[in-house]
């Protein structure tokens, strides 16, 4: 143990949105039980590039008596032992195997694959995927053409992949269960550090799925962009109900 700079998260303000944890490149932060938490003290450097993606600043450096910081985390983006875990650093806490169940929201970027001369299986292109896991510097934000999408679309339109995923970067969530405010917050950032080139939205008909346009309607006013947007409501059997072209230059 030393005394050095380290994380502290107050969990009275945390509530959960994980948009902290892809910010810490060293997989020192994870999302349990509905909070963020240090997953052990060894992962942490201290340096607080996570500080600033905490909307409710429950995030801040202290100096305290701390583990010395060993490297990132088994499961952080890039680590080479990629789930091993060296003799230095000894074996994993209770925390550290819950979150290593679910390493979730580490940020990714890859490419389809596909065999010689067949399509791609999927259009996917980076992880994560869910709005409030999503930060809004995520390297594949830049410069993209942003797909919002319901969490129920991609069931119920068959050609999901190639009608509307192809060459985007996607974010989905479900109104419904989720606080319409963080989305709004959440898109409204997205839209602000990032050079988004246009907003497509796929949102089932049933009323409450509505929340997606209303959310992306009121991020674009916050963030002072006039950019295309195409709006598709599909049915309960992914055909196309409606489809709108507004805003633009």
């Amino acid at each position: 143990m030393a005394k050095r700079q380290i994380i502290r998260i107050a969990e009275d303000l945390c509530d959960g949105c994980g948009q902290c944890v892809p910010a810490c490149a060293e997989g020192a932060i994870e999302v349990v039980d509905g909070k963020a938490r240090l997953v052990a003290e060894r992962y942490c450097d201290g340096l607080g590039a996570c500080l600033g993606e905490c909307p409710r600043g429950a995030l801040y450096i202290e100096e305290r008596e701390a583990e010395e910081f060993t490297g990132p985390a088994p499961w952080a983006a890039g680590h080479q032992g990629q789930g091993a875990v060296t003799p230095e650093e000894g074996p994993p806490t209770a925390l550290e195997e819950q979150v290593f169940a679910c390493p979730g929201s580490a940020a990714r970027q890859f490419q389809p694959v596909a065999a010689p001369g067949a399509a791609p299986s999927s259009a996917l292109t980076h992880w994560p995927i869910k709005l409030r896991l999503v930060a809004s510097k995520a390297p594949f934000l830049k410069g993209a053409e942003l797909l919002v999408a319901a969490d129920c679309a991609p069931f119920a339109a068959g050609d999901f992949h190639g009608q509307y995923l192809q060459g985007k970067a996607v974010v989905c969530g479900c109104p419904k269960f989720d606080d319409l405010g963080e989305y709004i917050a959440r898109l409204s950032a997205i839209l602000k550090d990032n050079d988004i080139r246009s907003v497509t939205i796929v949102h089932m008909e049933v009323p409450c799925c509505f929340g997606l346009v209303q959310a992306v309607r009121e991020a674009l006013a916050a963030s002072g962009k006039n950019l295309p947007v195409t709006i598709t409501t599909l049915s309960a059997t992914g055909q196309v109900v409606q489809q709108a072209r507004v805003g633009g230059k």
